[in-house]
């Protein structure tokens, strides 16, 4: 397998998503959650409407209680509706207008099961308007700027259309008779085919001053639930690569990776040996199954020990430890993890053998010097790098394992670095044995190796 001095990572940094595609299902998500809110909303109000029309007398109140129900219909439809393969975008607009014309109508028109008849000027000047804004907060619950928007148009058109018709009719008064006097004034405002025009329009105004409000509010909830989701999508995309303990950190800064900079690291390679002549056998589906359950073992065991998985490479991987920050372990979190990798190889090898499948082994190569981090690319797309001599030789090490038989190749300078950082070199280091130096292909200068099998 090709190695390259570049490795790159963090596709979240730079690089141009399709936001519909991803924050489609959180808003439907929202748009649900926000409806079943409304629903039962919606269910408390009408019950409290119904206990306040206890004064009403028998007949008349059970107009009013159909009138309930129907609006309590036309919520449940709308939910059942939302909920189903049927749903389309114009249904909620439809039933939203259904909404306000059901109450437009319940509030103009006289009730015909009252034994008090009232003209019509009366109805309209009731008071009852203040039932367009429990509708109209019912909506802002849709988590829909548009269907807000709506909302308010269809409220102020359908009260609209009965002012007009209730001010077109001929017994209408609407101004006051000249001379104006106060008492000209009492005996037309308590005329009961009185209607207060400039007070039913300012009742419009109002309405879709309210409704403009609350679609600002739900746009702003909206843009909050985006940058949430943008905040989730970007902390899932870095513990992809990074230990969940480095992903808080790189969470709260603003460009992470932004200042290009040199710092050793200790940079590790991770290969199958032998996977060309293992994956002849296994069909397609069967190989990336395979990868997949390996790569999970690898990502596993270096997450565990503060390494930073830096790139996937086909049957490889390769991992650093000191990045993003420089720890007071990396070299020995190094060698311990390779050990961890080696020991999670031979488990996952025990339950293949049990199932007749051929047993996997790895090489490790591991080597700690300096290294350049930072971003490369273009303004459309930009990826983290670690790059230098330092990842060259950490791979060049892990080929060398098949030359010198041992599963782990650990240059000198990361086993140095280990003795500084432990105290435990003992354990940390049983098994590894001096190999002298090693000519590494590319490379001028040879390097003390140590070797080791588990």
């Amino acid at each position: 397998m090709t190695q390259q001095a570049i490795a790159t990572v963090s596709p979240w940094s730079g690089a141009e998503v399709d936001t519909e595609a991803w924050l489609g299902p959180v808003f439907r998500n929202e748009e649900l959650a926000g409806l079943r809110l409304a629903i039962g909303g919606r269910v408390i109000a009408l019950l409290v409407i119904a206990v306040l029309l206890f004064t009403i007398e028998v007949p008349a109140v059970f107009y009013f209680y159909f009138l309930l129900a129907a609006l309590l219909v036309i919520g449940f439809g709308y939910y059942a509706i939302a909920v189903s393969k049927y749903d389309r975008p114009w249904h909620a607009y439809v039933l939203v207008f259904l909404d306000f014309a059901l109450l437009s109508y319940a509030l103009i028109l006289p009730n015909p099961f009252s034994p008090f008849e009232f003209p019509l000027q009366v109805e309209g000047r009731s008071g009852n308007f203040i039932y367009f804004f429990v509708l109209i907060t019912f909506v802002a619950y849709s988590f829909r700027p548009r269907l807000m928007i709506w909302a308010g148009l269809s409220g102020a058109l359908c009260w609209g259309a009965g002012v007009l018709w209730i001010w077109s009719r001929p017994e209408t008064v609407t101004e006051v008779p000249a001379p104006v006097t106060t008492e000209s004034i009492l005996r037309t405002i308590l005329d009961p085919h009185f209607f207060d025009l400039p007070a039913r329009l300012q009742e419009l105004v109002v309405l879709l001053l309210v409704a403009g409000l609350w679609a600002l509010v739900v746009h702003r909830s909206r843009r909050l639930v985006t940058r949430q989701a943008q905040v989730a999508r970007e902390r899932a995309n870095l513990s992809r690569y990074f230990p969940p303990n480095i992903v808080e950190e790189l969470a709260r800064s603003d460009e992470p990776f932004a200042a290009v900079r040199e710092q050793p690291v200790v940079v590790m390679f991770v290969d199958i040996v032998g996977f060309t002549r293992l994956s002849e056998a296994l069909s397609a589906e069967r190989v990336i199954e395979f990868l997949r359950a390996y790569h999970a073992i690898l990502e596993r065991t270096i997450f565990e020990h503060d390494g930073t998985l830096d790139k996937f490479l086909g049957d490889g991987v390769m991992a650093t430890f000191g990045t993003p920050n420089v720890g007071s372990r990396d070299a020995a979190n190094a060698l311990t993890c390779a050990r961890a990798i080696t020991a999670a190889i031979e488990l996952w090898n025990a339950g293949r053998l049990e199932n007749d499948l051929t047993p996997v082994r790895v090489s490790i190569g591991i080597h700690y010097g300096p290294v350049i981090l930072g971003e490369l690319g273009s303004e459309r797309r930009l990826e983290f790098a670690v790059l230098g001599d330092t990842v060259n030789v950490a791979s060049r090490l892990e080929q060398l394992t098949r030359t010198l038989g041992c599963r782990i190749a650990v240059s000198d300078d990361a086993m140095s670095a280990t003795r500084e950082q432990t105290e435990n070199m003992d354990e940390i280091g049983r098994g590894f044995r001096d190999m002298g130096p090693q000519s590494l292909r590319g490379r001028a200068q040879s390097i003390t190796v140590w070797g080791a099998n588990a």
